[in-house]
């Protein structure tokens, strides 16, 4: 689903895919007695992976991991994984598996998106893993990867809004959900979703992300937008952007990084950013702050770094062109999604059995 001429689709199939299933790793109880869920996303730019244990209705983050490993780097023009990016991913899947080990992990699902639903040697790629790491990752299709993230940050969305958008910029893809709320005003559904075939990490190695004058991130920002506006209205809700009803939803490393700029933090902290409601303005002003500073200087930002400073800028190119083509007043910032939205499957399905 990667392709330019990606159809737009409405509603999500209840059907899941049979290998999704085959590789949910699910062995009961450990020795303990005691569920361990664990959700590991490989992305074309970062490896991550959450723990949980339950703890009452809910679930308790116990271990978390993430890495910058470049999976994607050269992709777009090689169209294959490079021998160092795999290289780079085989490290830190390492230390994954063994903080899965650690902590007696009982259900376990492992997701590659974008780098490998692309790469011709993608599943080559994870057959290497399973041998090395003993970690077995699906390809979850760019459906599945809307529908995760949405189910991982929905409990942000304002109740009271009529309709939400919720971006997830990546770095070989960019997914879009409209999501619209039902006549009772309780719940939201998913109306619409598409996957854009562009991310920070192949938006970077064309245009150069390194140094991007003015001029050079507007025609960025239009090329963006014209793939958004190709999708049109799918599910009738523009009316409520424009009436200033709705707002946007980000789960990225680009919004998270806007945010912890925005607050000047001198380290990162979830604590502050998620759930974070940021005007638009402030988040284009923010944005021209990135834009403006060379690497040097974004590689000193404590929420960027040397590993995405020649990223960021890119992403927030793609967050402009999501606000003129959809236009807000107001960004609410998550720190969570694909991750929040596994764990939460892998809970219901270890409550829906007995044992």
């Amino acid at each position: 689903m990667s392709d330019e001429g990606h159809a737009a689709k409405t509603g999500m199939h209840k059907k899941r895919r049979r290998n999704g299933k085959r590789n949910r790793r699910s062995a009961g109880t450990n020795k303990s007695g005691q569920k361990r869920f664990a959700a590991l996303d490989l992305g074309t730019n970062n490896c991550r992976l959450l723990v949980a244990a339950p703890s009452g209705k809910s679930l308790r983050i116990i271990d978390a991991f993430s890495r910058i490993v470049r999976l994607g780097e050269g992709l777009s023009q090689s169209g294959r994984l490079s021998e160092a990016a795999m290289e780079r991913t085989i490290d830190a899947l390492l230390v994954c598996a063994e903080k899965v080990k650690r902590r007696n992990v009982t259900h376990i699902r492992c997701i590659a998106t974008q780098a490998c639903r692309g790469a011709d040697n993608g599943q080559d790629f994870l057959d290497q893993i399973r041998e090395k790491t003993g970690l077995e990752f699906e390809i979850i299709s760019a459906e599945e990867e809307a529908r995760l993230a949405t189910a991982g940050c929905s409990e942000l969305i304002d109740p009271m809004a009529p309709a939400v958008m919720i971006f997830d910029i990546g770095g070989g893809s960019t997914e879009l959900s409209w999501l619209k709320r039902d006549d009772t005003g309780k719940s939201v559904r998913l109306s619409a979703w598409t996957s854009m075939p562009f991310g920070v990490v192949n938006l970077a190695e064309r245009w150069g992300g390194a140094d991007i004058d003015s001029e050079k991130y507007e025609a960025i920002v239009r090329d963006v937008q014209k793939h958004i506006a190709d999708f049109g209205d799918p599910a009738g809700l523009k009316k409520h952007f424009e009436n200033d009803r709705a707002h946007l939803l980000g789960t990225s490393g680009t919004v998270t990084s806007i945010a912890g700029v925005h607050l000047e933090l001198e380290r990162y902290r979830r604590d502050r950013v998620d759930g974070l409601w940021l005007s638009a303005q402030r988040a284009r002003q923010v944005s021209e702050k990135l834009r403006m500073m060379s690497f040097n200087e974004r590689a000193d930002e404590p929420c960027i770094g040397a590993d995405r400073a020649d990223l960021v800028v890119c992403g927030c190119a793609i967050l402009e062109a999501l606000m003129r083509e959809w236009p807000v007043t107001r960004i609410r910032v998550a720190d969570r999604g694909l991750r929040e939205g596994i764990l939460a499957d892998l809970s219901r399905g270890a409550n829906d059995r007995p044992g």
